[in-house]
Order: structure tokens, then sequence, then C-alpha cells
């Protein structure tokens, strides 16, 4: 193995192995390391017919005392189970999940980058139905997989903020749908309208809520967050938003901070009230948005990360690394 971690960016890269389990007859099989990327299923898998699929997203960071920290995997646990009961997938015990995290990081501990690196080893679980059917039901079984790889720093040379773009005719959920659960569908239906952002110069797209097109919802991969003029963290409540482990620290780390945060309906006319917008999630913790382009509407909110939003990127990913206390107890130590 020779990575050159100065070089790595947030893109596949096979690793030592991944950690798989399969739902069969009414019960889990035992947790096994595979060293193969290959999977073989019936062309008649459900998944690939009714799209039964769900994944999270979460990431192990080597530590400044040399441990090993997953970053708030109960939670994830947690969040995959609820994506599974929505749309009727078998659940996976949290123990078993957690089992899984220490056995695939274990085997791949030396695919993670070394402190000060700024990298981490990415962990992507994913579940699919694999019975072969072809009617409408869920499947009676599925495949439990959860693969590692190494991640380098999102932002090379510096956080530079981005471009969004709304779009009024595109939806990334139903009313009362699958919005608020991490399943693939999701993500497929967030392809066209951020091929269409980036077509026009912004490389996020922002979505309205569905229902009325009059609040703000959440770009495609990630939450929206606003700071107000008056220094208020503020992010939507909304039905179709996933609830984002990034998110919930960023909240937290701001409460501690002393600032006042609001989750609530945000209108689409707030956001000319914003001093500054991020856009948040796991791979990147917070990306700052320079522009949000709406119609014939342009709103500015600096061509820097702003003063907060880097108070609150910079806390959490001390905490991850080890560089600051961890008083929320979030790093899950892999012994």
């Amino acid at each position: 193995m020779n990575i050159e971690w100065d070089k790595l960016g947030f893109e596949f890269m096979p690793t030592r192995s991944n950690v798989r389990a399969s739902f069969k007859d009414g019960k889990w099989s035992e947790l096994k390391l595979f060293n193969t990327y290959d999977i073989t299923m019936s062309v008649a898998a459900n998944c690939m017919h009714y799209g039964q699929a769900i994944f999270e997203g979460m990431k192990a960071f080597r530590m400044k005392d040399g441990r090993i920290g997953v970053f708030r995997p109960q939670m994830n646990a947690k969040r995959f189970n609820s994506s599974a009961e929505r749309i009727l997938m078998e659940t996976l015990p949290e123990e078993m999940f957690l089992e899984a995290i220490k056995m695939v990081v274990k085997d791949n501990a030396d695919y993670i980058p070394p402190y000060g690196t700024d990298g981490s080893l990415y962990i992507r679980p994913v579940m699919f139905g694999t019975s072969s059917q072809i009617g409408v039901s869920p499947s009676f079984d599925y495949e439990f997989v959860m693969m590692v790889m190494p991640a380098g720093p999102y932002y090379k040379g510096g956080i530079k903020p981005v471009d969004a773009l709304i779009f009024d005719e595109l939806d990334r959920a139903a009313p009362h749908g699958t919005g608020n659960i991490k399943c693939a569908g999701n993500y497929a239906a967030s392809l066209y309208s951020s091929k269409m952002a980036k077509k026009a110069g912004c490389p996020v797209a922002l979505f309205l809520d569905p229902a009325t097109h009059e609040y703000i919802d959440e770009f495609g991969t990630s939450n929206f967050f606003g700071i107000t003029k008056d220094g208020k963290y503020v992010t939507p409540e909304s039905p179709s938003v996933l609830p984002s482990v990034t998110n919930d620290s960023l909240l937290t780390l701001a409460q501690d901070l002393g600032i006042e945060v609001e989750r609530r309906k945000i209108h689409k006319s707030e956001l000319a009230d914003f001093a500054e917008v991020g856009a948040c999630g796991t791979a990147v913790v917070i990306t700052p948005i320079h522009h949000i382009y709406y119609k014939d509407q342009v709103f500015t909110y600096g061509d820097n990360i702003g003063e907060v939003s880097s108070k609150l990127y910079y806390g959490l990913k001390a905490i991850q690394y080890g560089e600051a206390e961890d008083k929320h107890n979030w790093m899950f130590i892999v012994d």
C-alpha cells in the first residue's frame, strides 16, 4: 500500500476489506469480513426494481493522541433503522451496527490518514433488498454491507464559498414522502437538479419545500443553516428534510458558544436577512455559500467563510481530531 495522503480526494478507493451480514429466514447472519467488492444477486432482486435501498455516512479519525475515533455513530445507527422502518426493510440491531464499525475500521486501520493530514476514513453502510420478486412488496431478504475508504480534506487550499441555485419547478422529495430518510431514491431525485445547477455555474442546488415552494428545505446532499444579522443560528424545521448528524452537532456547538438557535420554518424571503449561509454534512462539515440565485434575485453572503461558521467548523473538527474536549461524548473510540 502506497497512499499519497496529501493527494487524497473524496472518491472511491478499495481497501483491505468490507464487512457484511445477510438477513434470511427471519434472522441476521454473523458479521463477516470480505476482501472482495463484488456482490452477486438475482436480476429480479427487489432493490433493482422497487428501490429498497438505504445508506449512511460516517467518518473515523486518527486523533491527536493516536487513538481512532468515529464521530457519533450511534446517531447514524438510529437514523439507519428509521430509514429501514419507513420503507419496510428489516432493521439492524444497534450493537451489530457498532460492532461492524469496529471490525471494518480495525481491519483497515492503516488506511486512516495520519493525524495532521486533515483526512479521515469514510465509512459507508448500505442495505438493500435481495429477494427475487416481480410484484410490488417488501423484500424478504436483505444484504448489509459496510465499506470504508480513505478521504482527504474536502477543501484543498482553504475553504472557498460556493454559489447555489434554487429551482422552483423541481423537487427533491414529495410532501409527506421519504425526504426525511436516507434512501437511495432521494439522491437519484436530486441528480437532475444538481446537474442543471452546475450547468448554470453553481456547484449546489437548493430545494424549497415540495408542498408550497414557499419555505427553504435543504441542499441536494446537505442541510441548510443560516446565521442571521443579529447572530442567531437558524435551520429549517421540515418533514422533508433529512435529520443531519452534522447539523445537530453544529447546533449544539452554537449553543455552547452562547448563540441562540432556532429550528423553524424559513420563508424564502428571509434569504435576504442572513449574514452567513452554509450547507452542512458529513463529507464537508460546512460549505459556506457565496451567492444564492433565485429567478431574478441574487443573495450575497461574502467572499469568505463567515465568523460564526468558521468558529463552528473548526470547533467541530477540533473535537473529531481530539484537539478539544469532547464534553458531549461524541467520539466512539475503536480499541
